[in-house]
């Protein structure tokens, strides 16, 4: 079942809060019923790693990579529950990953929510004017769906993960949240690239 509406995945991802694509697959899975679909994440464990999401984290490592002979640089801070978790291996090798993904794919916000809102009206503007002409409802998806594709090239957790784009960052987070059992947050980052504009 290809038409699943993306309020439905929006609805199903606040109450599990597992990925967008997981929450997708197991409507489709479901046929469109929001509770089948929400066993269906509990069953493969997505939706348990989602209630860990609301634990506090407080503890957490800072790392940094530097590439391309000293071209690229990546600071992040990411948190975990204890320092035992902190300390993993699965937990530094994913760390490792995501200085890599910031440094490999640029993206200038953790999440949506950072996202500034006069930036954000700029894009639907853009948006709005290059679809001009068409019915106001159509427009309006048409709108919603480049705003999405905005959020994926400049938000972490919804890009594609380099290592493995079929998953997201978001994704990948959940999957280490299951793997270790605490709550796992990219909390901020910064990149420097030589040479690049100072804002």
């Amino acid at each position: 079942m290809s038409d699943i509406s993306p309020s439905l995945v929006k609805e199903l991802r606040e109450k599990t809060n597992a990925g967008m694509m997981d929450c997708k697959n197991a409507l489709s899975e479901a046929k469109g019923d929001i509770v089948a679909a929400e066993d269906i994440l509990r069953k493969k464990g997505i939706a348990s790693a989602g209630k860990k999401a609301s634990r506090e984290a407080k503890e957490g490592i800072v790392a940094s990579y530097i590439h391309l002979q000293g071209k690229v640089g990546v600071l992040v801070e990411i948190n975990c529950e204890t320092d035992f978790v902190a300390k993993n291996e699965i937990f530094r090798d994913f760390v490792k990953d995501v200085t890599l993904h910031i440094a490999a794919a640029h993206p200038l916000y953790v999440s949506r929510e950072q996202v500034p809102e006069a930036l954000l009206a700029r894009e639907r503007d853009v948006a709005a004017g290059q679809v001009a002409g068409k019915p106001a409802n159509i427009i309006e998806k048409i709108v919603d769906g480049k705003i999405d594709k905005f959020y994926s090239t400049i938000c972490l957790l919804e890009q594609a993960f380099i290592k493995n784009p079929e998953l997201s960052i978001h994704d990948l987070v959940k999957s280490k949240i299951a793997e270790l059992g605490e709550n796992i947050i990219i909390r901020r980052f910064t990149r420097y690239s030589v040479g690049e504009e100072i804002v």
